[in-house]
């Protein structure tokens, strides 16, 4: 018999069976004794799968557990149906039950308020909790589900009363504004990426930032000064945290289109042929007597038939978007370091060469070493962007390709070029072949962008800080047109002598230092103060080299020294800036909040006596939840308001300065003598006193916490007034001044409006959801322009004292004509006016149409936008939606009016539905060359609603489980962008690209908005 020795005492030893320790230990087994077990496991981030180091491991209702290691790997003894509690800083935390497995694998969602907890402001960062400013903190991670290579874009529907227009064209201008309109100039926001001042964050990769605030009020934005007025918009990129390396590769492929639903419905070669036939015949009806165009009619021999385009299946495509990004993360405490490599590349949808694209590099290093702190940042892209072109300044390339007619070949040999055209003879119109025209064109601009930012900073005495940022902001670029002999047809013919070569060559530097002093301290137990004050200096210089070169022969080298004719303009010109800031932040027993900033800038923009602005801010915030008692429910309740001032320096440099002619010579009559004398003339009239645009601003929010923070909430209102607006005010001609106005201070405008924001998210086990919404309303009032309040006149629009800037300003139509007595009646029109016109109202009653029978029809700016986010996790699938949209705005749709003209241009297939004494039952009236009734001016006809909501981003993933030692996870994804839109707008897309002010609602050949499909890839190492 096998036995096992015990030792008793130190003299009596136990022999016991082996047979009977292995009874005992059934029987502690049937006890449940022998179920406790070792569980094993790794904790990570549900987000980014990144494993989460320090998680705490305690087993439900004792005091045992343990700490997940560098790794998010854990061990610890538990027993089958013990509940594991996971909690970690920044997560929600999660309970699992034990079960027969010995690996246990947690994912942890990430706690949204609390992941916001500390929030980037100007010059520095604090608590959300205690903000007492308007700051919109962007969900990044929603945020980069729209494929983008600019971030401006990214935050379309992100935040309340943020507006963002684009267009589909291929790195195109991203417009946005923050919180409606402060100025008849600039209103794009100012842009701060790691502490540098930029002026366009397009050239930077979307991929590394980690987060984005908004600074909307001038509580917020004071300490920005004269550059806040617009808002400001803070970027970070990420920065390098301790540990052992780590790589993260990630691809995207996207593909293009513009969806075919919103295809305009053009007319094809025989309904274009009958538009133009029935034209000719009205008009030489009326004794025009014009030329007919052979190629429309069927029994002339120039007839056409054998050619019918449709020109835009010829011109949309599917283009591909690419984007590849590689990253290094990892350090120590003395050097940490992420390091971003960036590629992005864009296809046009158009058939034709246009594209983007970059390449970008973004480096961020940070360490300490005792009391001093160091870091510093260099990026550096490369980008080229192959632009569309306009044969005539103000013209579109998609107002040119819709209008061409369908008797145009895409394609013809025989022609300079290889295009198609149109013949002067048979078919008589002027059409453009875009596609050949852009084909045939090279207009590129490469840029190559470096910023850099060094800083140390070092404590002084317990809280004393002095921190010193040194930064540079360098462009080169380098634009290059070429425009060849070339023959597209009829007007269109570009001789060897009109063949240009224009290149514009140069660079920009930007150099800031900043001085900075804080200082953190505590009086008693209650009283916490927080003190900024520095100085700031910074230095721009602009140089641009244009040439210009004239005369190639077909297929010479497109270079300058090869042209006939030769010419160049060089430009040098410096700014500088030197200011002040400083800043108080005040806590009272963490109730009551209290913030103080100012800042003083001083510009060489401004003559010396108006080139100093003074700004400021006073805020505060009453934390209720620690002052009251509220229900258990009611987590929290914050109260916080703000009054400022902020200024805008959208000038040119010395515009305060006289322009003069040193060449004005004269000739004088000298007793019948001829004498040429000398002089020097002012050509350009100016106010010497011109100086900064103010804007002040209120605010005023309330901000809640409900059901354990799960449910945060929002209301907020703003009023914002901004005045001294700079503003070309009309003179008479006998001023000599050219142009025939005067730059001065001279405009008011008002924008108010409620913002809202609502917050829902929880956690079932390996369930997780999020719902967040954004509203914000805009009301913008112009109360002052010029001296004498002349209105500002636009393209349908109007500017006008008591109204919104751009409102959409058209006569008003009654119908069409349908008797000679009906016109005979009516008030009378300019022009030649038959049955089959159209009758405009006589608003004012005088018998006569005329421009001031227009009225306002509408405001241009929507008077509200919204946001709305959809997520949930379940395990290792997740999936978001996004909505976005806008609404209570008009639209002038040039684009459909410039398919309606009825003349020799294609049109769109309602104006098939003429009148004619056949058809009188219709809004259309009859087409007609030269359109002698004005027909086609700015009316009521064009004027369409611009309310849309649009699925902006959809997104379906599966993180795919790893247990290696090389990957640390894979996540697979498919996306789509823009994949459905609800709008009873009429053109391609409601959310245009415009000049954003005078003409805001005017549509007028904006690339529309493409669909996207998009896989991707994302793998940690």
């Amino acid at each position: 018999m096998i036995a096992t020795k015990f030792l008793i005492g130190n003299h009596l030893t136990l022999r016991v069976p082996k047979c009977f320790f292995v009874m005992i230990m059934v029987l502690l087994s049937a006890t449940g004794f022998a179920q406790q077990k070792t569980i094993t496991g790794t904790v990570t981030s549900a987000t980014d799968g990144m494993t989460l180091p320090g998680v705490n491991v305690i087993i439900k209702g004792t005091s045992n557990g343990t700490a997940t290691d560098f790794d998010g790997n854990y061990s610890l003894d538990t027993s089958v149906g013990d509940v594991l509690v996971f909690s970690f800083v920044g997560f929600v935390s999660k309970e699992v039950t034990v079960g027969d497995s010995s690996v246990l694998n947690v994912s942890m969602e990430e706690n949204v308020a609390a992941l916001d907890e500390i929030v980037v402001v100007g010059y520095g960062a604090k608590k959300k909790e205690n903000l007492t400013g308007s700051v919109s903190v962007v969900d990044v991670e929603d945020a980069k589900k729209t494929i983008t290579y600019d971030v401006a874009k990214m935050i379309q529907g992100q935040a309340p009363g943020v507006t963002v227009q684009s267009s589909g064209e291929p790195g195109g201008f991203v417009n946005i504004k923050i919180r409606g309109i402060t100025s008849f100039r600039n209103n794009g926001p100012l842009w701060v990426i790691d502490g540098v001042i930029v002026d366009a964050p397009y050239d930077f990769a979307t991929g590394d930032i980690e987060s984005i605030q908004i600074l909307k009020d001038a509580s917020s934005a004071a300490i920005y000064g004269a550059r806040g007025a617009n808002g400001v918009v803070i970027i970070t990129t990420k920065k390098g945290k301790e540990g052992k390396l780590s790589i993260s590769y990630k691809t995207t492929l996207g593909f293009q289109n513009v969806a075919k639903n919103r295809w305009y419905d053009l007319a094809n070669r025989e309904q274009y042929q009958e538009l133009v036939r029935a034209a000719e015949t009205n008009a030489n009806s009326q004794g025009a007597d014009l030329p007919i165009s052979p190629g429309v009619y069927p029994d002339n021999d120039l007839f056409i038939d054998d050619v019918d385009t449709d020109w835009q299946d010829e011109a949309f495509r599917t283009g591909v978007l690419e984007n590849h990004s590689l990253a290094f993360n990892g350090g120590a405490e003395s050097l940490s370091y992420n390091v971003n490599l960036d590629y992005f590349k864009n296809t046009s949808y158009f058939e034709t060469p246009q594209a983007y694209e970059r390449y970008s590099t973004n480096v961020n290093l940070g360490g300490e070493k005792g009391r001093f702190k160091y870091g510093a940042k260099l990026a550096y892209s490369q980008s080229d962007k192959e632009n569309f072109n306009e044969y005539l300044a103000g013209t579109s390339s998609i107002i040119n390709l819709l209008g061409a007619v369908p008797t145009m070949p895409v394609y013809d040999e025989n022609r300079l070029g290889g295009y198609g055209g149109t013949d002067g003879i048979a078919q008589r119109v002027i059409s453009l072949n875009v596609i050949g025209y852009n084909n045939l064109i090279t207009n590129e601009s490469k840029r190559n962008r470096f910023v850099g930012n060094i800083w140390g900073e070092f404590e002084i005495l317990k809280g004393l800080k002095y921190k010193l940022n040194v930064s540079g902001d360098r462009t080169d670029w380098n634009n290059r047109f070429f425009n060849p002999p070339s023959d597209l047809g009829w007007y269109y013919v570009t001789e060897n002598a009109e063949a240009r070569l224009e290149t514009n060559v140069g660079h920009d530097t930007r150099t800031i230092v900043n001085n900075l002093l804080t200082y953190e301290f505590t009086l008693g137990e209650k009283h916490i103060f927080n003190v900024l004050g520095g100085m700031i200096q910074e230095r721009s210089d602009d140089y641009n080299l244009t040439t210009r070169g004239t005369g190639f022969e077909p297929g010479e080298i497109a270079q300058f020294q090869y042209a006939d004719n030769r010419d160049a303009i060089e430009r040098y010109t410096t700014e500088t800036y030197k200011s002040y800031i400083g800043r108080v932040d005040y806590t009272f027993d963490d109730k009551y909040l209290l913030e103080v900033n100012f800042r003083q800038d001083k510009s060489s923009k401004f003559a010396p006596r108006n080139n100093t602005g003074n700004y400021f801010s006073v805020s505060g915030a009453w934390k209720a939840h620690n002052d009251i008692n509220l229900p258990e429910w009611w987590n929290t309740l914050k109260i916080r308001g703000g009054y400022g001032q902020l200024g805008n320096n959208t000038i040119g440099l010395y515009e305060f300065a006289l322009t003069t002619n040193p060449f004005a010579n004269y000739l004088f009559n000298n007793g019948g003598v001829n004498e040429l004398a000398p002089g020097t003339t002012v050509t350009k009239i100016v106010d010497p006193d011109i100086k900064w645009e103010d804007t002040e601003s209120t605010n005023v929010a309330a901000e809640f916490g409900m059901f354990n923070n799960r449910l945060q909430f929002t209301a907020e209102y703003f009023k914002k007034k901004s005045t001294d607006l700079l503003a070309n005010v009309p003179i008479p001609y006998s001023s000599g001044s050219f142009p025939i106005e005067l730059t001065t201070n001279a405009g008011t405008v008002q924008n108010t409006g409620v913002e809202f924001t609502l917050g829902w998210s929880d956690t079932k086990e390996d369930f997780s959801y999020n719902i967040s919404a954004n509203l914000g309303t805009l009301k913008n009032e112009v109360l002052k322009i010029g001296n004498d309040d002349t209105p500002i006149p636009g393209y349908a629009s109007r500017t006008e004292v008591g109204r919104s800037a751009g409102e959409i300003y058209a006569y008003e139509t009654e119908g069409i004509f349908q008797t000679q007595e009906e016109i005979d009646n009516h008030a009378s029109q300019p022009g030649i006016t038959m049955p089959g016109d159209v009758k405009f109202r006589d608003v004012n009653g005088d018998g006569e149409i005329n421009a001031d029978d227009r009225t306002f029809q509408g405001v241009a700016i929507p008077k509200f936008n919204f946001g709305l986010n959809l997520s949930a996790r379940y395990k290792n699938f997740d999936a978001s939606v996004f909505f976005t949209g806008a609404g209570g705005h008009k639209i002038f749709n040039r684009t459909y009016q410039s398919l309606m003209l009825g003349d020799l241009g294609n049109s769109h297939t309602d104006m098939l539905n003429y009148w004619s004494p056949e058809n009188t039952n219709t809004n259309v009236p009859r087409p007609i060359v030269g359109d002698p009734n004005g027909n086609n001016r700015e009316s009521d006809r064009f004027i369409e609603d611009g309310d849309f909501v649009r699925l902006q981003s959809l997104e379906l993933g599966f993180n795919i489980p790893l247990d290696t030692k090389v990957f640390t996870k894979a996540r697979v994804f498919a996306s789509g962008q823009n994949l459905f839109l609800i709008t009873k707008y009429n053109g391609y897309d409601p959310d245009f690209i415009s000049d954003g002010l005078f003409n805001r609602g005017v549509e007028f050949g904006s690339f529309p908005n493409p669909r996207t499909l998009a896989l991707g890839v994302q793998v940690d190492f």
